[in-house]
């Protein structure tokens, strides 16, 4: 069974880790798979990491309890080994768990999409049977926790999730821009098209003092 562990150090993480979080309909999973179709390494956490438990010990809910929004939950000791993975120049988590803060400190930057109060309802009213959200108490919940915010990383970077999904990728890249961290294919692409920095400064480095995470 899946179980918390320790938070990694920073020698144990590796090249760049960048978590993509959001409230329900945000587009978590679509970024994924983008970013994913882009060469990108990415993990769908909430289908990869995910397990009902309890938030603060990791301990996971005894079989047959009711799935409870509230206990959906990341293996933290995987998130350490995924993120610890020095093969790729970056990877990106994307989802939402209730104990993001256990290992948010891993993380170079935190993107946290967002859309206005009419996007949600819209993308709620095309929910299906089987989609988290299409149960009128679950829908009840995401309005709640998007007008508070109570469920994402408050010092997050703020991304758009309104725009079609390709402005949205381009933002999160732009964001993170280095030739030595892109796919060897979208690095040659960019270096065409773009003049270089002239102070040298890494855009990775500007979004994580932005968010208040590791330089």
């Amino acid at each position: 069974m899946p179980w918390c562990g320790e938070i990694a150090s920073v020698a144990d993480v590796g090249v760049r880790n960048y978590l993509i979080e959001g409230v329900s309909t945000t587009g978590k999973t679509a970024v994924c798979t983008e970013v994913q179709r882009r060469g990108f390494q990415a993990i769908h956490g909430d289908r990869e990491l995910a397990y009902q438990g309890d938030p603060a010990t990791g301990r996971p809910r005894d079989t047959g309890e009711p799935i409870s929004h509230q206990h959906h939950i990341w293996d933290v000791a995987r998130v350490k080994t995924l993120a610890a993975d020095q093969n790729s120049p970056v990877t990106f988590f994307c989802g939402g768990s209730r104990n993001f803060a256990a290992f948010i400190d891993i993380f170079d930057a935190v993107f946290v999409l967002t859309v206005d109060r009419d996007t949600l309802l819209q993308r709620l009213d095309r929910r299906t049977d089987n989609d988290f959200g299409a149960d009128p108490d679950q829908r009840e919940l995401i309005i709640r926790l998007h007008g508070t915010g109570a469920d994402v990383p408050a010092r997050g970077i703020s991304i758009d999730a309104t725009a079609p999904i390709g402005v949205v990728v381009d933002t999160i890249v732009a964001a993170i821009a280095d030739p030595a961290e892109q796919p060897a294919h979208r690095a040659a692409e960019q270096l065409a098209d773009q003049p270089g920095d002239g102070d040298g400064t890494k855009a990775s480095n500007r979004a994580s003092n932005r968010a208040g995470h590791k330089p």
